[in-house]
């Protein structure tokens, strides 16, 4: 009987003997842990801080459109934006709102009036055009309803089929029989031949476009071209939101004499910079600010750049805003600390009580340096088990551990280990369990007697 209570107290001494890792596989988890918080830094700050590169459909016939995206993509590589540009030239603007529609690109650049925008949110208003109806010197031709039965050249039919639709339906006029489509090269010899009465187009009021829209249309001081108004302009964009009417400011094409010799009402869309409404605001707030900044920039190369603008902010705008967009244009862009704060004053708390949880199940399940006890916690442990032990030989065994612990703190602190208990808090422990253990063997030897009696 006495044998099998030493042995299962023996056992369960065992079992609460704590565990000290070595002192090298100490050092070791703590430097691994160090460089595994270092990594987990690293790792995080290029996450933040790598640039996104999204792609961007682009094109028009005289592929001016891809050149002036690629500046921009240039320019925010050279001021490291975090955003940067990826350009596919499409070919077409039409070509463009098509790859963009089908969820090839995440940006692309397109006219209001073509393609399939019901994915697309405006960023930025890259650019306006407006349709030109031009007679050459010598011709009648100055009102839309004088070009029935006649030929009217069109660059860029496909891509301007829509206006040309809107302008047969206000006017009454045979499209497939009225327009045609010419290309850049051909239309001055179009227009000498007579094979053509008009020519149309649809370009920025630039410098550039109007110099070669001249080159097209031969003039002299004598021979003036005709620029033929669209009288309807206000009630064609009244039906067709994505037509704004708008007045070519007197002498656009020629200053001296002036060509045309006073405002003309026409018909303008706009060129947008859109953007997927599945791309976050952020990244779409972080792209608008930095094209509004290189556009100062980009103005000294080319004066076209000064047509980039805003989008409307209206609610009711024939383009939405993309939220990311609206929110840099509005002034509601959150800050950093706007935007994260609440993580980064709650992930600490959650981290912390993560660990207390973890530290707590490990200690539990006695393994690992969570289950070392020190030697003053080993003592006070035993308080309980002299309490209950039913033997004087169970509190022998409990005198042996209590003299296997004093002696290896002497022996640590003989050699100098930091880590040793001092001697007179030890012998405070040992004479409490001492007078203990007095206490227990006088209870168990007063048993028999007891007894004896009853």
């Amino acid at each position: 009987m006495i044998d099998a209570t030493s042995t299962s107290v023996a056992a369960q001494s065992v079992g609460r003997t704590p565990i000290k890792l070595p002192l090298w596989l100490r050092v070791a988890l703590i430097l691994g842990l160090a460089v595994l918080a270092t990594g987990a830094g690293l790792f995080g700050y290029r996450y933040f801080t790598h640039p996104t590169t999204l792609t961007v459909a682009v094109g028009s016939i005289d592929g001016e459109a891809a050149k002036a995206m690629s500046r921009i993509a240039s320019r925010l590589v050279a001021i490291n934006a975090p955003v940067r540009l990826t350009v596919i030239d499409a070919g077409t603007t039409l070509a463009a709102a098509k790859m963009f529609s089908s969820g090839k690109t995440d940006l692309a650049v397109v006219r209001g009036d073509v393609g399939d925008l019901s994915q697309a949110q405006a960023v930025i208003v890259v650019s306006h055009i407006v349709a030109l109806m031009i007679a050459p010197p010598g011709s009648s031709i100055n009102r839309i309803d004088k070009l029935k039965g006649r030929r009217v050249g069109v660059i860029g039919a496909e891509t301007n089929s829509r206006l040309l639709d809107v302008l047969s339906r206000e006017y009454g006029l045979d499209r497939a029989s009225v327009f045609k489509e010419v290309t850049p090269t051909n239309a001055q010899r179009a227009l000498q031949s007579k094979e053509i009465a008009a020519l149309l187009v649809v370009i920025p009021l630039s410098q550039k476009y109007l110099s070669l829209l001249r080159g097209i249309v031969q003039q002299s001081s004598k021979a003036l071209p005709t620029l033929i108004p669209i009288d309807s302009a206000a009630a064609i964009a009244q039906a067709e939101r994505a037509y704004e009417s708008f007045d070519v400011p007197k002498g656009t094409l020629r200053g001296a004499p002036a060509v045309p010799d006073d405002d003309l009402t026409t018909l303008r869309t706009s060129l947008y910079l859109v953007a997927n409404k599945k791309l976050s605001s952020d990244l779409i707030a972080s792209l608008t600010q930095t094209l509004v900044s290189v556009r100062r920039d980009l103005m000294a190369e080319d004066p076209i750049f000064a047509q980039m603008t805003a989008p409307s902010t209206d609610a009711d705008a024939y383009l939405a805003l993309h939220p990311g967009a609206a929110a840099f244009y509005n002034g509601t862009q959150q800050s950093f600390m706007d935007e994260y704060g609440n993580w980064i004053y709650l992930t600490p708390m959650l981290l912390g009580g993560m660990a207390t949880a973890f530290a707590a199940a490990w200690k539990f399940l006695g393994i690992g340096p969570f289950a070392n006890e020190g030697p003053l916690d080993a003592l006070y442990a035993l308080v309980r088990r002299i309490r209950k032990a039913d033997s004087e030989a169970e509190l022998e065994l409990i005198e042996d551990e209590i003299d296997d612990i004093l002696n290896k703190q002497r022996a640590k602190a003989a050699a100098g280990d930091e880590t040793a208990v001092d001697a007179a808090t030890l012998n405070v422990a040992a004479h409490r369990l001492e007078n203990l253990i007095h206490d227990r063997r006088s209870i168990l030897r007063s048993r028999p007697a007891v007894r004896s009696t009853a």
